[in-house]
């Protein structure tokens, strides 16, 4: 069964959809087959995977919903190497739609299912915002993954994220968690930058990820060009930050593996 990982902060600007392209590159570059999920109407993250959001036929909008299902709008993103559940601006209708819809929450979930046992890991990059699909976003996933900034308004911001989280975990999923928190765009020469990380980890502990993604020029670039790093420059800081961190999910994820399960395997 693959792990579901959404990438959410309600706060724009942190490298969100940076951070949802190129892990899943990154993670598809380990062999391991990989869908993203673009749930923001922007459709960055379809443009980042090197396809046309303005030209298909059905994107997440139409099984959101209940026009097709998730096997008739994957595309192949060959840049990336994994599949992408594509995006553009009717997603915006799609919000209002489900408002009025049985089990509103649940219409990414349920749509997931049906192709979850295809994929090792499925990233939903949601948007910048807590709306009716970024609840779906948060319903359907095993683990929140967090990118935030080391400044002083992104731990205010993080703060309402927990909680929203917290809500999202007592009322409709049960099995959420936070996954790990992301530090983008990082500084080390920054004084900052090191007392937000010092209180990051004293907060969080272990689910604070040891790789920390630079500030980067090729990363950057990459979206211009509809390639994620690993395609655009392999060997830029960006993209060696990624694939680490990649490394370190399909670490941690192994290691909460039952013996067992990994034995039956």
């Amino acid at each position: 069964m693959g792990k579901i990982y959404a990438i959410a902060n309600q706060k724009g600007g942190v490298g969100k959809t940076t951070t949802s392209v190129n892990l899943a590159a990154s993670l598809a570059a380990t062999r391991k087959k990989v869908l993203l999920v673009d749930l923001d109407p922007q459709g960055n993250a379809t443009m980042g995977s090197g396809i046309d959001k303005n030209d298909q036929e059905f994107t997440i909008y139409d099984v959101l919903v209940g026009l097709t299902r998730v096997d008739n709008t994957l595309q192949l993103s060959s840049a990336g190497h994994f599949y992408v559940l594509p995006a553009n601006g009717d997603l915006t209708a799609a919000e209002v739609e489900m408002l009025t819809m049985d089990s509103k929450e649940y219409r990414l979930s349920k749509a997931l299912a049906s192709v979850r046992s295809q994929f090792d890991y499925i990233i939903i990059d949601c948007p910048p915002s807590l709306n009716m699909l970024t609840v779906n976003g948060l319903t359907a996933c095993d683990g929140v993954i967090i990118p935030m900034q080391c400044e002083y308004y992104a731990l205010e911001g993080l703060s309402a994220l927990v909680n929203t989280i917290n809500t999202i975990q007592s009322v409709l999923n049960p099995n959420l968690k936070i996954e790990g928190l992301l530090r983008t765009m990082y500084d080390p020469r920054n004084s900052l930058t090191g007392d937000v990380s010092a209180q990051l980890s004293s907060h969080f502990g272990d689910r604070l990820y040891r790789t920390c993604i630079p500030r980067n020029v090729r990363l950057a670039e990459a979206p211009s060009f509809g390639l994620p790093v690993l395609a655009y420059d392999k060997q830029s800081k960006g993209s060696l930050a990624y694939i680490a961190l990649a490394g370190e999910i399909i670490r941690r994820n192994e290691a909460a593996v039952p013996v067992a399960e990994v034995t039956a395997n």
